[in-house]
């Protein structure tokens, strides 16, 4: 049971390595934002959901594979995607750079495209626990532009 418990945590943990990084994240407070922005405890709450369950997909497939057996087109999209999901906040909150931060939501808007249609060459009934992520960046990517074109 605690070998499940660390390797599920393996597969979360890295999806919060930028809130490490001591970053002003009150720098949304001080642009422009559209109506429809959500409010600030918003983004915590839906992004520990979805790193949840982007971890659980992980952890499902390396039940079914050894992490060597993944196919390599699996291995690198879940790379990309993972590197566009935390560029954002070092681009957006950390440099304050409005558009790589919309370049950074619609790269991983993307690559969470690319993920779910791989996760579903794996096992498909897997692949729908990244509904919730690709509808999050679909809103976020939107948001960003908006953000974007509003402070330009």
């Amino acid at each position: 049971m605690i070998k499940k418990i660390f390797k599920f945590l393996i597969c979360l943990l890295p999806w919060f390595v930028t809130y490490l990084i001591p970053l002003d994240y009150n720098y949304l407070k001080v642009i422009k934002t559209p109506a429809f922005t959500p409010p600030s405890l918003f983004y915590p709450i839906a992004w520990t959901i979805i790193y949840i369950l982007i971890a659980i997909t992980i952890y499902q497939i390396l039940n079914l594979y050894k992490f060597k057996d993944l196919p390599n087109k699996y291995k690198l999209t879940l790379l990309v995607n993972y590197i566009f999901n935390q560029s954002f906040t070092l681009l957006f909150f950390g440099l304050k750079n409005n558009f790589l931060g919309f370049i950074a939501c619609l790269g991983t808007l993307l690559s969470s495209l690319f993920l779910y249609d791989e996760t579903a060459l794996i096992k498909n009934k897997i692949s729908k626990l990244l509904y919730p992520y690709i509808i999050l960046s679909i809103f976020a990517t939107i948001l960003s532009l908006s953000i974007y074109l509003l402070n330009a």
